[in-house]
């Protein structure tokens, strides 16, 4: 089945403003995800990693890409499809408190 990357971005603000009963369960579609095999989990601080031409590894802490939102995690999830892997992270947290879900095919 093919599989789909995807990222969660969102910070505290978006998620306690959520209604409980929202909040619950979009973390029930977390347990789902997880329940059919989904590799979830809550991002950490980043580092960059460079090496060019094998010329040396450097290291620097902090994060290459920057958005609106701070990353607040991810997860590999299968799906029959594009629009099958949309419809079941369309219910995750950051999806559903003030927040955005990427989902990525990975080929």
């Amino acid at each position: 089945m093919p599989k789909f990357l995807t990222i969660g971005y969102g910070d505290r603000k978006g998620y306690d403003r959520m209604p409980e009963d929202i909040r619950a369960n979009a973390h029930e579609q977390d347990a789902y995800l997880v329940a059919e095999g989904a590799i979830m989990g809550v991002a950490g601080p980043p580092v960059q990693i460079r090496n060019p031409e094998a010329s040396g590894v450097d290291i620097h802490e902090g994060q290459f890409m920057s958005a609106a939102l701070p990353i607040a995690g991810f997860a590999l999830i299968e799906a029959a499809n594009l629009e099958e892997a949309i419809e079941k992270v369309s219910g995750v947290p950051c999806a559903v408190a003030h927040g955005v879900v990427e989902v990525w095919p990975i080929y």
